[in-house]
Formats: structure tokens, C-alpha cells, sequence
């Protein structure tokens, strides 16, 4: 079986000086930050559009085998609450359309008071995969999501349910949803977004990737406890870089 992409990144690419002696001194952040990592999430997206030109500059600045997973816009996911959405499902694709083959991913993030209709799920997946051709997960948060009628309608769908630390109920730090792609967000615990992830957790980390490598099912790790720049150094970590 051939070993499937393992991607390893943070939620945005800033370069804290803490961690600036392990980075080239040279380049953008994004220049700098993909020399030693292959990945990242852009998270700026779920609060303002970029241009399409602006997602094209930074395809221009990484490797050929680096990718950006992007998070949708919250218009999507927080204001009209996946429905009714079309129009801006269709202004997105034509933004995120500029990141060409380096365009590994989508993450949906849902708000805690969003519960799982499966009617609303089915169509806005639908019309979101028809637009956009690349792996999706879904990091839902209303307790509703983690039932074996969520889990199953995100499988049909082909969406995967994201891993996440700290966890929003019983099982959500373990994948769901669809098997062909694993997608782990890893916020800091106990204080989210802040604490620094300690070596057990990360070595931990390194052997779910390692299995999922192994099982050929493509798997991304995503450190957002960037509050207090614990993430860059917790990716690099897990990356073994």
C-alpha cells in the first residue's frame, strides 16, 4: 500500500522570534515558515474575503508539494447557518480558485449553537463539493453532530469530521465522518488556544500519523494554540523538524 500525504502545520504562518533561529532569515513569513513545514490553515478567510490574486501570490511563494487548507467564511457557517448560501459558496470558490493545486483542503467550522438537520447538511456539502474540488472537514461543536446519524450522513457525503482538542463531547477528539481523509485541530488544552502541548501529547500525535500514513488515508495536524506562540513550536515538533 503506498503511504498516503501527511500534512503538519499551524493556524496561520507567522514566525515568532522565539522560534526565528530555526526558520531561513530570509523571505516573507510565508516564505520562511514554508521551508520548514508543508502546510497551513488560513483562518483569515472566515472573517474577510481575499482576493483571488492574493491566494494566487501566496501559491506562488511555497514548494510545489505545500498545501493550504481554508477556512470557509463565517457569512457561510455563523450568519446564514449553512443555508441558503449559493451566492457566497460561489464567490469563495472563485477566491480559493487562485491557490490552484495548492489548494489541499476546506474546514468548516460551525458554531456551538448550530445542531445537525441532515436536510441543511446534505444540500450545503452538496453544493459546496460541486463548486470546490477538495477534501472537506467539518468541526461541528453543538453535542447533536457526535451521533451515529451525524456520523454517517458526514460519511455519505464524503466530508470528514474534524479531531479536536479540547473536545466538544464524548469521542470528537477521535476522527468521524468520512474515512478517506483525517483532519486533527489541536487548540491547546487546558487553556485553549494558549498552553503550550506537552511531549507525551505530541509523540501521541506522531503515531496516529505515522498509522494513518501507513493506512494510506491522507491525515492533517493542525496546531491553533497560537495565543501564546505555542503552536509553531509544538507543529515543528510533530513534524520532527
Amino acid at each position: 500500500m503506498t503511504e498516503a500525504p501527511t500534512f503538519i502545520g499551524t493556524a496561520g504562518w507567522s514566525v515568532p522570534s522565539r522560534y526565528a533561529d530555526r526558520f531561513p532569515a530570509e523571505g516573507s513569513h510565508l516564505e520562511r515558515y514554508a521551508q520548514r513545514l508543508n502546510a497551513v490553515e488560513i483562518n483569515t478567510s472566515f472573517y474577510r474575503p481575499h482576493r483571488r490574486t492574493t491566494y494566487e501570490r501566496w501559491a506562488a511563494s511555497v514548494p510545489e508539494d505545500f498545501r493550504f487548507a481554508v477556512k470557509l467564511p463565517r457569512t457561510l457557517t455563523h450568519e446564514r447557518r449553512l443555508v441558503d448560501g449559493e451566492d457566497l459558496i460561489d464567490r469563495f470558490a472563485a477566491e480559493v480558485g487562485g491557490l490552484g493545486a495548492k489548494l489541499g483542503g476546506l474546514l468548516v467550522q460551525l458554531p456551538p449553537s448550530l445542531p445537525f438537520k441532515a436536510d441543511a447538511v446534505g444540500a450545503f456539502f452538496t453544493a459546496l463539493r460541486r463548486r470546490i474540488d477538495a477534501p472537506t472537514a467539518c468541526e461541528p461543536r453543538h453535542p447533536s453532530w457526535f451521533v451515529p446519524e451525524a456520523e454517517a450522513r458526514l460519511a455519505a457525503l464524503e466530508v470528514a469530521r474534524v479531531a479536536a482538542d479540547p473536545p466538544r463531547a464524548a469521542g470528537a477528539d477521535q476522527p468521524g465522518g468520512w474515512g478517506g481523509l483525517v483532519y486533527y485541530r489541536l487548540h491547546g488544552s487546558p487553556q485553549i488556544y494558549v498552553s503550550d502541548y506537552d511531549d507525551t501529547l505530541l509523540a501521541t500525535m506522531r503515531r496516529r500519523l505515522a498509522g494513518h500514513r501507513q493506512a494510506g488515508i491522507p491525515a492533517w495536524c493542525i496546531f491553533d494554540n497560537t495565543a501564546a506562540f505555542a503552536a509553531l513550536g509544538n507543529a515543528l515538533t510533530v513534524a520532527g523538524r
